[in-house]
């Protein structure tokens, strides 16, 4: 059964209910319901809360490089399941953009036909290089899997998070990938307590608790690519693997017990929305470069928005991705334009939070065992 959060009048988070009670409360006049930035419906209490005490809520955070999965679970509910499409990919291409088109500029400027010290150029005002600089596109990435979190700790009384160990070859004091690491660890820990585990104990685990991962295609939007090791991660906090020894044996056996529930799915990227450009590559007749990039539109709307839109006997819901001088483009989750609408018959229903979250239906991880048997029949006798 899916829980509700709940948080109290303070907007200090409570323990998540059932969602029945939730709706005698909003119903009752107790609490009202509300939204958050990922799409959560939580509710928040009018009156003081009689109990405050909390249990362990922990999130497993499984970091990649162009998906990651986030997962907050409890011992007896798993509370969220959210797959993070991150903007590695994208970043990195408007970086080298950018260099491309300020290379052309300083071309343009500089007269290299000129002696050095009478060239078109300025000298260094100050030493701006640093060590252990981050690369935009992890910066970008560890970012959104920060932003994430910490709207889920808004909601929920997350006490631990734990993170699967990223490991790089080579020296590793100067890998992008650990400096990210280190970067965004030293953010959680303010949060919360922070733990990491290897790869291998979050593989031995997962299939201890009979979870299926998909391995052969990552890019698929399932729980089963990259929220099913954050599950994984999070259930690591109430089921550990420990040795015992006896009086003529000794050994080792996993400790504790944790329930896997059904639970939301949400899907969130950055819309890729481009920055405003002062100078575009390629000049316009009579030297006036036409405006490109930026959120603002020409219609009141900002790119991002989430809006409704009509067409004849067809309506739209979609994020607004770009504007002529009477129209509006509407775009879906993927950033595919659904079509360009006229002005007058696109409505706002929620400005842009700089977030595109898409809400699967409620849906569990699948089971090692049913899985297999589906896929490959000739183990159906061995299981």
């Amino acid at each position: 059964m899916q829980r509700v959060p709940v948080i109290s009048k303070n907007n200090l988070p409570l323990m998540p209910t059932k969602a029945s009670r939730a709706r005698r409360w909003v119903k009752e006049g107790k609490a009202i319901g509300k939204f958050n930035k990922l799409g959560i419906f939580y509710v928040q209490l009018l009156i003081d809360s009689t109990d405050t005490k909390t249990q362990d809520i922990v999130i497993g955070l499984d970091p990649g490089k162009m998906f990651s999965g986030v997962a907050v679970q409890s011992q007896k509910y798993t509370l969220q399941m959210l797959h993070l499409v991150l903007p590695f990919k994208s970043v990195k291409k408007r970086m080298e953009q950018r260099s491309m088109m300020r290379r052309g500029r300083r071309g343009r400027r500089i007269k290299r036909n000129l002696s050095f010290v009478n060239r078109n150029h300025r000298q260094a005002r100050f030493d701006n290089r640093r060590g252990s600089k981050l690369a935009p596109s992890i910066q970008a990435n560890k970012d959104l899997e920060y932003r994430v979190i910490t709207l889920l700790c808004e909601i929920y009384p997350v006490n631990k998070i734990i993170i699967e160990e990223l490991e790089a070859r080579g020296n590793k004091s100067f890998s992008p990938v650990m400096v990210g690491q280190r970067y965004q660890i030293d953010r959680l820990s303010k949060i919360a307590k922070v733990t990491l585990k290897k790869g291998w104990e979050t593989s031995n685990l997962r299939k201890y608790l009979g979870l299926y991962k998909e391995k052969y295609d990552k890019s698929l939007q399932i729980p089963e690519t990259h929220a099913v090791d954050a599950v994984t991660l999070a259930c690591s906090d109430f089921v550990q693997y420990k040795s015992w020894e006896g009086n003529k044996s000794h050994g080792a056996s996993w400790e504790g017990n944790v329930i896997i529930t059904n639970s939301q799915f949400t899907i969130v990227r950055r819309p890729p929305i481009s920055r405003r450009q002062l100078h575009l590559m390629t000049f316009s007749k009579g030297g006036n470069r036409r405006k490109y990039g930026g959120t603002v539109t020409k219609h009141g709307l900002r790119k991002g928005d989430y809006v409704k839109a009509t067409q004849g006997n067809k309506t739209y819901f979609g994020w607004v991705s770009g504007d002529t001088e009477k129209q509006v483009s509407v775009s879906d989750q993927d950033w595919k334009r659904l079509g360009q609408f006229s002005k007058n018959k696109v409505s706002l229903i929620k400005r842009s939070t700089g977030l595109i979250t898409t809400v699967v239906k409620t849906t569990r991880v699948a089971s090692l065992s049913a899985r297999f048997v589906t896929e490959f029949p000739a183990y159906r006798e061995v299981l």
